[in-house]
């Protein structure tokens, strides 16, 4: 079933509050229960929306600003593309399995980031001032109380430690029970890129970013927030019940001009999970959808590797990491133990207290999970190791 018709249209991953499922399993500690099989009709739904009414400098994501008021065709394409889709990924319509294609749409768009700081607003580029994403945040927890996820950003211009926990612990009088931390990226092309390069503009080191998650993570922590993912911390059991699909590599349906997804084009008889991508350029997507009914530009089936590195990647995100079962509804013939633990420096990392291979699976410690990124380059070589020396031998069948 799709476990989500509508993931909530976002802009930049840092500046959208949204509604978001509430649907858990109970404490963090039972997420690993938390799976879908590779030949699960079980499926996510991703949708992109590709407009905005500006830009803002730190933005690189996949946007556009509207020449003429097209909503309509657009969302009309959308559900026409998700048709579309839903028919080729065979992946039921919802949770009675009805055949009917009407599908409802549930958007809450909040062109806001949240920051207390007005000056901080300008320099991202942004229109609004720290009043008015109060009152919109206040105005979401009003029609969805209980269900509205706030994203905060550190490592912003001149920003430093004692000004980031001040602004975070502001933050936290007014956050609903979903919390996402994001660092400030400095992406090639952007205005913001561009000044800090010609020195108009500074932005904390690594060593102070890495020091502003640590007592961030220990803030919300002590505000009743449980970390269950590198970036995302909740309370009263509110964790996205959509993204723990990626989390957990399930099959998700990309819709929308550049969304990206990953299921089985069962449709067409394959049993082999696909990375596909649409077509960017939004005009060019609504041709092609009215067109052909999908604006898909590539196609690239992942291989048994491919879909492991994945599974690997996007678990060690989770705080409970990747458990046994969960590794081996997608490598039966060959465990974590048996990739990973007569490694010298798989031990190296466990000695030093930073990951943790046991009778549970494989995870990162609290102070791993901040180093995650400086580690998977070692798990992924030993990895990729493992399956071209061919032990992993006659697993074809499962390239899902």
């Amino acid at each position: 079933m799709l476990r989500t018709l509508l993931t909530a249209v976002r802009g930049p991953a840092v500046c959208v509050g949204r509604c978001f499922s509430s649907e858990v399993s109970g404490a963090v500690s039972t997420l690993t229960g938390f799976s879908s099989p590779p030949f699960s009709t079980e499926a996510s739904l991703y949708v992109h929306w590709p407009y905005c009414l500006k830009r803002c400098s730190y933005c690189n994501f996949n946007k556009y600003i509207p020449r003429s008021d097209n909503q309509d065709v657009m969302l009309e394409c959308l559900q026409r593309e998700t048709e579309t889709l839903l028919k080729l990924s065979q992946v039921s319509r919802g949770r009675d399995s009805r055949s009917s294609l009407a599908l409802h749409y549930r958007w809450l768009v909040l062109e806001t980031l949240l920051s207390l700081r007005d000056d901080d607003l300008k320099v991202l580029g942004r229109d609004h001032n720290s009043q008015h994403a109060l009152q919109t945040v206040a105005e979401a927890r009003r029609l969805c109380p209980g269900r509205v996820s706030v994203d905060v950003m550190f490592g912003r211009p001149g920003q430093s430690v004692a000004s980031w926990e001040l602004e975070l612990d502001e933050l936290l009088s007014v956050c609903d029970d979903h919390v996402s931390l994001y660092q400030l990226t400095l992406e090639r092309g952007t205005q913001l890129f561009r000044q800090v390069q010609k020195g108009q503009l500074s932005v904390p080191s690594d060593d102070i970013t890495a020091v502003m998650y640590d007592s961030a993570r220990r803030i919300l922590q002590k505000r009743g927030y449980l970390q269950y993912e590198v970036s995302n911390f909740a309370r009263n059991g509110a964790i996205s019940q959509h993204n723990m699909s990626y989390w957990k590599a399930s099959q998700y349906l990309g819709v929308g001009p550049g969304a990206h997804g990953r299921f089985v084009p069962r449709g067409e008889g394959d049993v082999c999970r696909e990375a596909r991508t649409q077509t960017l350029e939004p005009d060019v997507w609504l041709r092609e959808v009215q067109q052909r009914s999908h604006g898909t530009r590539r196609r690239i089936p992942l291989t048994h590797l491919g879909l492991l590195e994945e599974v690997l990647v996007m678990g060690l995100r989770l705080i409970d990491g990747i458990t046994h079962q969960h590794w081996q509804l997608f490598s039966p013939r060959a465990d974590l133990y048996q990739i990973l633990s007569s490694s010298s420096e798989v031990q190296d990392l466990q000695q030093t207290g930073l990951l943790i291979l046991d009778d549970r699976g494989l995870r990162c410690s609290w102070q791993g999970l901040a180093l995650l990124d400086s580690m998977l380059p070692t798990l992924l070589l030993l990895l990729e190791a493992y399956i071209t020396q061919g032990l992993d031998n006659n697993s074809g069948s499962l390239q899902l």
